[in-house]
């Protein structure tokens, strides 16, 4: 019997219709408006609220990679619900959503388990977290065919971050496969749009400059605030791990921007890490 994680936000946070789900994301898609990436993409970060509130800006990552394919795609996501202590792994099955299964690759995900106790292969943080589950149809329709890693994480402990994309990096360096890094986070919560955008900024330079000890660094003395930090510092280290030496931000936005009620908002931002093509 095949494990299969059932929706958990389908028609809450996203359409649980399929063709309705379908022709968001890509009404999405093609209203994002970004230059082309001169590069070879490694790993994306990736808001997870509601479509309705950050859909539009998770559209520019997924669209930045949509001429691309990938073999596997490992998302590493922040936990809300369960408390877990390193990260957990589902490592066999799939995820369902309304447009279908996305096996997992369970040849890369036993390759990691092998690593480190970091990571384990516990099902429960899983079943109703919805900050890796968002990821997944937009990839759906983005990359078409692809094979899926699913990480969620608790906390955002450097060391943590700087020993999962280690044993991550070790378990995939010599596979003959093109993964792409996807990970998800929202950034600051609930405070009056102007300190909102004031204090995301930091994050989003950081991200732009490819800073990951910027981050980390502001992190620690509370000049930003992302529910999914361990996961956004987790993909930089790892996209650089990978080969990638250059940044882009390709949106920025918050809940105010979409709803209009600036008295307190929620930030989203979409940006990529890339190995850059050297033009002569």
């Amino acid at each position: 019997m095949q494990t299969i994680r059932e929706p958990s936000v389908s028609g809450s946070f996203y359409p649980g219709n399929p063709g309705v789900l379908k022709r968001d994301i890509e009404a999405y898609i093609n209203n994002a408006d970004i230059e082309p990436i001169k590069g070879d993409i490694k790993g994306i970060i990736s808001p997870h609220a509601g479509y309705m509130y950050s859909g539009h800006v998770a559209a520019y990552g997924f669209k930045a990679v949509s001429k691309s394919a990938y073999d596997t795609v490992i998302v590493i996501a922040p936990s809300h619900r369960v408390y877990i202590q390193g990260a957990s792994l589902m490592d066999r099955g799939g995820y369902r959503t309304p447009l279908g299964i996305v096996e997992i690759d369970e040849e890369t995900a036993g390759a990691i388990l092998k690593k480190d106790m970091i990571i384990t292969n516990d099902m429960e943080p899983h079943r109703r977290e919805h900050s890796l589950e968002v990821q997944i149809p937009f990839l759906q329709i983005a990359l078409g065919s692809f094979r899926l890693i699913p990480i969620i994480m608790g906390g955002s402990d450097i060391e943590v971050c700087e020993t999962l994309s280690s044993i991550i990096y070790d378990a995939i360096k010599d596979m003959k496969k093109r993964f792409l890094i996807v990970g998800s986070t929202d950034l600051s919560h609930y405070y009056p749009y102007k300190d909102a955008v004031k204090m995301d900024g930091v994050a989003v330079r950081h991200i732009d400059n490819f800073d990951t000890q910027g981050l980390i660094k502001d992190l620690r003395i509370g000049r930003y605030e992302a529910c999914g930090a361990g996961p956004m510092i987790t993909t930089m280290m790892l996209s650089r791990m990978l080969g990638a030496d250059s940044s882009r931000v390709l949106k920025y936005a918050n809940s105010g921007d979409v709803t209009g009620d600036k008295s307190g908002v929620v930030g989203y931002v979409s940006g990529v890490f890339y190995k850059s093509h050297l033009e002569g």
